[in-house]
């Protein structure tokens, strides 16, 4: 059976009048007849057509009509050309704060927002609490809003859009102000809502509309350009924007490597900070109050980063030998603890983590209640982009198929990349060794099998 139509377009278009003089605004005025302006096209015949439980990006470069497609489906502006089809109530967080009246306070600014968005005064009241614990911003919430930071506005707005019961939720770009442990809130509702509702997601870029959306629009100048599964789109995206940056005729390819061989081990570690090159990471404490969840047989107590001898390390780099110590403490008797952690990126995607399964399948542990014990996993820390990443750490019982949850921390440190060598990619392998090496004449010959006929 074919899903619920929630939201068509045909033909859409958003143009714009550019005047190139102050005074041809007044002269269009008192001479309608005449034409003084040019038409700039924001967006142009877009066709479209979203069913209940998508979730669809639209990627493309600045100036694409990402956000003015997403203005029109919310209906905040008029099309100039073509026909849009809305079932459904509708969240949209689009410009910061957008509908904020500066003046008034929070709460006053989620009573209006919340009532346009189609609640009820009463249900407004009736869910104002669990909108202001939310948006976490104590007593701000008593504040006129033009006070607020940006970050501030970000928890607000999301809060409200969370909260109004919406069909399709409208979401451009917001989640890049904040902090780190807000952005995941918002990514677990978001994945949460996703289940009942559909998602339009803008974003710059592509990865993170590979982790939340299953189709994607990718807009270029105004118009569609591609559309399809959203892996598809964001590849030719990403292919597009890497052919615009290069000279296409320097792109050759050809046979023969001479012969000159050099090899080494990776010594991006060890290069001095100096230089540019390095990956800088710096460790905050574990957060004793931050989200969690669980049965509560036992709880992670502390979460730590330690050098190889076992020291605290509040300042790794890529490529060094660390500890992720993970301590616990068992309230009930727990045989067998499962102790793992995963190490997320601002979009909650997991990157990487482990835990201590499969190394104690065979001989497990057991712990009296009241008693201490802890994970350690060594590894070399990989080489990670610039932002903010967070430690998920957990205490489980049973396997890894079948267990009882005690104790899942949601943020329990923040790892903060302020220099990286990273430039594409969620994160970089330290090599154990890089080889470079050419080769003169022709092309080594491959060896092929001997057949034994």
């Amino acid at each position: 059976m074919t899903a619920e139509l929630v939201l068509r377009t045909a033909g859409l278009g958003k143009a714009y009048r550019v005047f190139h003089r102050p005074q041809d605004r007044l002269k269009q005025i008192l001479m309608p007849w005449r034409r003084f302006y040019v038409d700039f096209w924001a967006l142009r015949d877009v066709s479209l057509e979203v069913r209940r439980g998508e979730a669809i990006g639209l990627v493309g470069r600045n100036g694409a009509g990402k956000s003015t497609f997403l203005q029109l489906a919310s209906g905040t502006i008029e099309p100039t050309s073509g026909t849009i089809e809305r079932h459904g109530r509708i969240a949209a967080l689009l410009e910061l704060g957008a509908g904020f009246n500066p003046e008034f306070t929070g709460r006053e600014n989620v009573m209006l927002s919340a009532m346009v968005m189609g609640l009820t005064k009463h249900q407004v009241d009736e869910r104002f609490q669990s909108i202001a614990d939310f948006a976490a911003i104590g007593d701000f919430i008593e504040m006129p809003v033009k006070t607020y930071s940006s970050g501030m506005y970000a928890r607000l707005a999301f809060a409200v859009a969370a909260h109004v019961d919406a069909d399709i939720m409208i979401v451009d770009e917001i989640l890049s102000v904040g902090d780190i442990a807000f952005a995941q809130k918002c990514m677990r509702f978001i994945r949460s809502f996703r289940e009942r509702g559909t998602l339009l997601f803008v974003s710059h870029s592509p990865d993170s509309v590979l982790a939340l959306c299953d189709r994607a629009v990718w807009l270029d100048h105004g118009e569609v350009r591609d559309t399809g599964p959203a892996k598809e789109v964001c590849r030719n995206y990403i292919t597009s924007l890497t052919h615009d940056q290069e000279d296409a005729s320097a792109f050759r390819i050809r046979g023969g490597r001479r012969k000159i061989s050099n090899t080494g081990a990776d010594h991006r570690a060890e290069t001095p900070q100096t230089e540019g090159f390095g990956t800088e990471v710096r460790v905050f404490s574990f957060d004793p109050e931050g989200a969690s969840f669980g049965h509560g047989g036992g709880t992670i107590v502390n979460v730590q980063v330690l050098d190889a001898e076992r020291r605290p390390a509040p300042l790794p780099k890529g490529g060094d030998e660390v500890i992720l110590q993970i301590e616990c403490q068992a309230h009930a008797e727990i045989v067998g603890p499962i102790v793992g952690f995963y190490v997320r990126d601002h979009l909650g995607q997991a990157l990487f983590g482990d835990n201590t399964f499969l190394t104690f399948r065979n001989a497990p542990l057991r712990v009296s209640p009241g008693e201490r014990f802890f994970a350690r996993f060594r590894f070399r820390l990989p080489y990670l982009p610039h932002g903010e990443y967070m430690v998920n750490a957990a205490l489980a019982e049973g396997t890894q198929e079948e267990h009882v949850q005690h104790h899942w921390v949601h943020e329990a440190m923040v790892l903060t990349v302020s220099r990286s060598s990273m430039v594409h990619g969620l994160i970089g392998i330290p090599m154990l060794d890089i080889e470079l090496e050419k080769e003169d004449g022709a092309t080594p010959e491959i060896p092929r099998a001997v057949s034994s006929a």
